[in-house]
Formats: structure tokens, C-alpha cells, sequence
């Protein structure tokens, strides 16, 4: 079978399961009157919680006019940090990640059955074998390594892993509360956190109810929080009509962070990005003294495999929509850190402190005096965007020439997640390699 027809069949296939009815259950239907009982106030007159393939959605129940007020949830029915039981308490001053704390309060209500007062809304909650094999099956915790090798390339793969082991660890300061539990449980509970709340003044906050407002990248509706009412509202960016699903935009999210984060992708998406990890290598003969320069002009840290503390990357690339622009998408710190690491004697080092004090005190901000030096820092660059480019593409091009069953619903709609992080960062990296290419040839 061609490879073209076998994705286009994946991609038919990959808009029909999205796209599926919405059903609405009595569970889904009794969720609002007993949010709205417990905050004394009403949450929303215009909207009704239904089921759909990206999950629990929101739906409109009337007719809903751009610049209505659609939702109001009072801080009252927050679910944070600051709601530990006792028991809990003394435990969260260990380092513990605010997503790993708030996971915490959500297994100790979890433990409590139909006894918790937020037993309506942890019922409602996706259970573990529904983030198995929905649309919201989170990276970090449920992708087995078999899956992650098709992001192998990208340095979300990285990030995964640590996730993983922050997870384990966060664990590890808990072990009185709740016995002997297992670690798939744990990050469970990571998952609903991370895939669903929002970062408010109270810290990482599940939100019943607002958290069943499903992603579109491209709405101007956010969730906003007004402190002195005490209340997080979203208002609407547009009409909708009754029975039309209801989205906001979580955030300016890459793919990377959708994917890592909440457990889906969007194609196309706007907002991607890719980071780029950039190091002095430990042979430079120069390599004490560049790290020094590097380190007091605060450029990032990052920890070696050796354990000792380094200046490297990682260094965000967005798109540059101009080849012959000025490079806007490569942080001018990336630039700096090229260089940097361009320099071949001490006296270049210096020269480059001195230029810094002079101006604004940032590092290497200017074109290099040298044009040869210029080209062979920029050269670096495009030398390692080059070879990321070959990587990704690479990667893609077996995505698109293994065959899947359709029946394998998961392993289906996660090659579909890879290929949509792998093409967003591909297109990144393609218009950075353009015009790191065009600046050198206008030097040379």
C-alpha cells in the first residue's frame, strides 16, 4: 500500500474519531446544580457539561453572544495547594512540584470515597483506563518507551524522562500518607493535575467545571481570575449557538507543551517552538574561561551527566517568518552564546566583557568586529539547526511509512500526537536554518 494513501487513510480516519457526537449522561448533567450548590452562587446560566472524544466538553444551552460572561467560579471551589488535610501538611515543605502537591489533595479526597465533599467532582474526573485511550493520554505518564522513541528527536523526549523521575521523587515524601500505593496511581493523579488546572494567585488550581473547556489555539476566550471578587470567569470571544461545543485557549502553547503537558497537539499550531541545547564543549582550550564569562552574565545553567554545574542552552527557537529580516525567532542570547564559543584567545574574551560594560552590560549582543569570526559563530548555529533538520525529518519520514491498524485506537492517535510535535518543530527549525544560511552568505 502506497504511503501516501496509508496517510491519508490515518488522517480521514484521525478527524473522524475527533470529531465524534457528544453524549450527555445523568452524571454529566447532575455535575453543574451541585458546583453551584456548594459555591452559593450560580456558575453558568448558558452552559451544560457533556461527553465528546476530547473527553468532558461544555457545550452552550442557549444562544451565547460575543462578550457574555459564560462562567463564574468562585475561588471558594478552587481545589488548591492551600486545602492540604492535616496529615499532609507537614510534607509540603520537601520541594515538592505544586502540581505533585495539589495531585496530593486529590488522592487524599480520592481515598475518602463518597464521603469527600468533592466526591460529585472526582467522580467526574477521566479514570486511569480513560487516559489510556482518549485523546488526553498525558507523555510523561502513560507512553510506554516503545512510543516515545517515534519523539526520540525532539528534545520533548528529554523532558519526559525527567518529568518521570520527578514524579518518583516527589512520591518518595509522602510515604506515611496514604500506605502503600502504587506509583501508576501517583502519577494518575500528576496527570489530571497537570492536563487540567490553571496557574492562579492561589498556585496551581483545579477548577470544576471551567477544566472541562476543551483547547482551541485559535479563540481570544481565556480563563481570567479577578482577585478582589474572588472569582475566575471567561467571557466569550464570539457567538455560539445552542448546542455548539464551547473552547477557549489554554495559552500560546507549542505543541511541545501541549503534547507534554495535557496530552494532545493540534496540526498547524502557530505557537510552536523548538529548544536548542548549545554547551562549551570540555576540550575547548579556552573552556574555564568561557565558562566564567558565560556564568557571570547569568546564561543559562544546566547540570552535566558528571553532576557538576555547566553554562549551556536550552535556548527557545521560534519561527523567523522573514528570511531577510532580522532573525526575529533566534534569541539574541543564542546568538551571544555563539560567540562566545567562537572566541580563540583570551584578548577576544575580554574585548567582548569590555564591549558589554561599555553598553547596556549585556554579553556579545553586537555583530563580532571580526567578520570571519562572525560567520564561524553563526556557522555553529546553522550546523546544529542543520543536522536537527536532517533528525527530525528523518523521523518523520518512518512515522509516515509504518503501517498501524485502525483498531489500535491508541497507538494510532499517538503517532498522529508525533507527527504533528516532529512537523511543528521541523517547520521551526527549517525557517531558522533559512536565514542563519542567508546571514552568513550576505558576510561572506
Amino acid at each position: 500500500m502506497p504511503c501516501s494513501f496509508v496517510f491519508q487513510r490515518e488522517l480521514l480516519c484521525y478527524l473522524f474519531v475527533t470529531f465524534q457526537a457528544r453524549q450527555i449522561n445523568n452524571e454529566c448533567c447532575e455535575f453543574l446544580p451541585w458546583l453551584q450548590q456548594k459555591a452559593g452562587t450560580e456558575v453558568s446560566s448558558v452552559l451544560s457539561v457533556g461527553n465528546s472524544a476530547f473527553g468532558r466538553s461544555l457545550y452552550a444551552s442557549t444562544a451565547i453572544h460575543a462578550g457574555d460572561c459564560m462562567l463564574k467560579v468562585p475561588y471558594s471551589v478552587h481545589l488548591t495547594s492551600d486545602k492540604f488535610p492535616l496529615e499532609i501538611s507537614p510534607f509540603i515543605d520537601y520541594g515538592v512540584g505544586s502540581v505533585s502537591c495539589v495531585a496530593v489533595v486529590l488522592m487524599a479526597e480520592q481515598k475518602l470515597g463518597m464521603e469527600s465533599r468533592w466526591a460529585a467532582y472526582i467522580t467526574s474526573l477521566p479514570q486511569m483506563d480513560e487516559m489510556h485511550n482518549t485523546f488526553y493520554i498525558t507523555l510523561q505518564i502513560f507512553w510506554s518507551e516503545d512510543d516515545l522513541q517515534m519523539i526520540s528527536q525532539s528534545p520533548v523526549y528529554k523532558e519526559t524522562i525527567e518529568h518521570k523521575a520527578n514524579i518518583e521523587k516527589a512520591l518518595e515524601c509522602f510515604p506515611q500518607i496514604f500506605g502503600d500505593i502504587r506509583l501508576e496511581n501517583f502519577m494518575h493523579a500528576c496527570a489530571l493535575v497537570s492536563s487540567r488546572a490553571w496557574k492562579t494567585s492561589k498556585g496551581v488550581s483545579l477548577i470544576p467545571f471551567a477544566d472541562f473547556l476543551n483547547h482551541d489555539g485559535t479563540s481570544d476566550s481565556l480563563l481570567l481570575s479577578d482577585d478582589y471578587k474572588e472569582i475566575s470567569e471567561v467571557l466569550a470571544d464570539r457567538d455560539y449557538d445552542v448546542g455548539e461545543p464551547v473552547m477557549i485557549r489554554y495559552g500560546k502553547f507549542s505543541n511541545a507543551t501541549l503534547l507534554l503537558d495535557f496530552g494532545f497537539t493540534v496540526p498547524n499550531n502557530i505557537y510552536d517552538q523548538v529548544q536548542l541545547w548549545m554547551d562549551v564543549p570540555s576540550h575547548d582550550p579556552l573552556y574555564a574561561a568561557k565558562i566564567e564569562l558565560l556564568n557571570k552574565h547569568r546564561f543559562p545553567r544546566g547540570t552535566k551527566s558528571d553532576g557538576f554545574n555547566d553554562a549551556r542552552g536550552p535556548f527557545i527557537i521560534k519561527e523567523v517568518k522573514s528570511a531577510e529580516g532580522k532573525g526575529k525567532g533566534i534569541p539574541q542570547a543564542l546568538r551571544a552564546f555563539a560567540r562566545v564559543l567562537s572566541a580563540t584567545s583570551v584578548k577576544d574574551l575580554e574585548e567582548m566583557a569590555l564591549e558589554a560594560a561599555e553598553n547596556d552590560g549585556r554579553l556579545a549582543r553586537r555583530p563580532l568586529k571580526n567578520r570571519e569570526r562572525e560567520v564561524h559563530a553563526h556557522r555553529t548555529l546553522l550546523f546544529r539547526v542543520e543536522r536537527m533538520v536532517r533528525d527530525h525529518d528523518a523521523a518523520i519520514k518512518v512515522l509516515q511509512s509504518s503501517v498501524v491498524s485502525v483498531d489500535d485506537t491508541t497507538l494510532f492517535v499517538r503517532r498522529g500526537m508525533a507527527r504533528d510535535l516532529l512537523n511543528g518543530e521541523l517547520h521551526v527549525l527549517r525557517s531558522a536554518h533559512t536565514w542563519l544560511a542567508n546571514y552568513c552568505a550576505a558576510l561572506c
